[in-house]
Order: C-alpha cells, then sequence, then structure tokens
C-alpha cells in the first residue's frame, strides 16, 4: 500500500507522499532511514546545533572531515560564488548571527556587521576535507535544504520507490511515472492566504523564497554579504529545476544577478516577484499566475 510521513526536523515541517506500494515493514523501516539521514546531515551543517561540525569551525580553526555529500554541496557553491561575484556564500553565518538570525533566533542585531570573508582567505576544500584558515561560521541555508531532499529521495528510491512527493516547508520534490502534475500554489508573500500563480511540476523539484519569511527590523534571511543589506527589490522568488539542490540554490542567487546570467551556466525555470508587486517569469516555466497586489 502507499504510505505518507510527517514530522518536524531541521526547523520545517516535512511531508512524504510514497505513492507505490510498501509493505508496513518496508515503510517502517524506510522512515527510520528518512530520519537517520536527515539527523546525519543536520549533525554535520547545522549552524544552530553546538555538536555539530560547522560549529566546531567556528569556534577552532582547523581541518575538519566531511561527509562524502560535502563534495556536491561546496562545488555547487563554488561555481555559484563565482559567478554572483561572492554575493552567494557559505561564509555568511558570521554575518547572520551578528545580524539576529542565530542559533536562539532571537531576531535582534546583536553587534555591529562586518563583511563576510572572501573564500580564498579562510576556506579551503578538497577530498571531503574542509580547511578554515580561522574561526567561521560556515551557512549551507542557501542550498542545504534542497541538498538533503535530494538526498532523502535517494534513500526513497533505494527502496525500489519511483513514485514520490518530498515536501520540506514549500521546498518540493515530485517523482512520477504518471504526466499528471502536481499543482503547487505560488504564495503571495504579501498576504499569506492568497496565491499569486500555480505551477505544475512533474519530475522536476520547485522551490521559493521570499523577503517576508524570516524578517526582521532591516533584514530577512537573505544578506549582501558586502553591503551588509538584505535585498528589497524583489519580493519572492520561484524556481522549477532538475534537482531540489540546484533549485534551492538558484532562489538565493536570483536576488544578487539577474536569471539571464544563470541561465549561461544552468537549465531552469524562474518567476520574480518584484517590488511593486510586478511579476517576470521565463517563457517555458510551467505554471499560470495572476494578479498580485
Amino acid at each position: 500500500m502507499a504510505a505518507s510521513f510527517a514530522f518536524d526536523a531541521i526547523g520545517t515541517k516535512w511531508r512524504i507522499d510514497i505513492r507505490d506500494s510498501l509493505s508496513v515493514e518496508h515503510e517502517d523501516s524506510l522512515l527510520e532511514k528518512i530520519c537517520a539521514r536527515i539527523s546525519a546531515y543536520d549533525r554535520a551543517y547545522s549552524r544552530f546545533r553546538p555538536d555539530s561540525i560547522v560549529t566546531h569551525a567556528s569556534k577552532e580553526a582547523g581541518s575538519y572531515v566531511l561527509p562524502q555529500d560535502s563534495e556536491e554541496l561546496f562545488s555547487l557553491y563554488k561555481k555559484i560564488y563565482d559567478i554572483t561575484e561572492g554575493k552567494v556564500t557559505p561564509l555568511i553565518g558570521d554575518v547572520l548571527v551578528a545580524a539576529g538570525y542565530d542559533a536562539e533566533y532571537s531576531l535582534t542585531q546583536k553587534e555591529p556587521l562586518t563583511p563576510a570573508y572572501l573564500w580564498d582567505e579562510v576556506l579551503s576544500y578538497k577530498d571531503s576535507v574542509l580547511t578554515v584558515h580561522r574561526p567561521t561560521m560556515i551557512d549551507v541555508g542557501a542550498a542545504g535544504k534542497g541538498h538533503l531532499i535530494d538526498l532523502v529521495s535517494a534513500v526513497i528510491e533505494d527502496y525500489g520507490v519511483a513514485s514520490y512527493v518530498v515536501d520540506a516547508g514549500g521546498d518540493i520534490r515530485v517523482r512520477s511515472s504518471e504526466s499528471t502534475p502536481l499543482k503547487v500554489g505560488l504564495e503571495n508573500p504579501l498576504n499569506l492566504t492568497e496565491v499569486v500563480g500555480v505551477a505544475h511540476i512533474v519530475n522536476k523539484s520547485i522551490c521559493g523564497s521570499a523577503g517576508s519569511r524570516r524578517s526582521w527590523g532591516d533584514f530577512h534571511h537573505i544578506i549582501d554579504p558586502v553591503l551588509l543589506l538584505s535585498p528589497k527589490h524583489i519580493v519572492a522568488v520561484w524556481v522549477v529545476a532538475d534537482t531540489t539542490f540546484l533549485a534551492d540554490m538558484l532562489t538565493t542567487a536570483l536576488f544578487f544577478v539577474s536569471p539571464e546570467t544563470l541561465s549561461q551556466h544552468f537549465s531552469f525555470e524562474w518567476a520574480l516577484l518584484e517590488d511593486g508587486m510586478n511579476m517576470r517569469y521565463s517563457p517555458q516555466f510551467p505554471g499560470e499566475f495572476f494578479s498580485a497586489g
């Protein structure tokens, strides 16, 4: 029979719908492995845990062995870092903490902000070994949830499941042998009871980001590492891509560089809700839009 799992993890709500048949025994085993995979990722990369690897790196310079999945994580981060000229960086952690987006979620600026370090000044990575040349808080929030959704999906597929939906806080991966799309409402960030459009997702992933989420004072969860300001010219972003990892990363990158620039390097569809509630989107975006305001 089909199965559904719902639980909280990494600070967000998860819902996983398995559309293929599973025995009760396999259902229990699969959920156990999903939770173990999430826990292992959290122990490595969460800056909100005192015992994580990145928290240790924020207190003491040195070399730290990361899981194998860090290879693709830091590879994509470095590529995006170069394309955005350092605007999207895993070295934003200390800026976020000082601004108030800290382990306690104080959302109150704690100290004066200083620009994030440059990659080559403080960070090197090779063969799953992360070296920080001075104590630095690494933050992989621009892509970590999407990356983890794909890793959890790999666990699901290892059980022979071909049709499923993984939804972690609205970032969604859809896989199915059928062509019927999953309809995903695109939330109006200024009125959470409304949608500004509907995306139709078939064997793709969709992620979104909005400045209204996790906002306080003059900041939201995305901060320019040099200007030390949160971008306000874009209200919300949605990206559809083959992987949730890429879709998640590009939702942050689009706050800093144009979709045309990113399209020179990646295949994806996009929609931007700009300041003034003007909607722009790629010609092949799989969905429809309504008036927003």
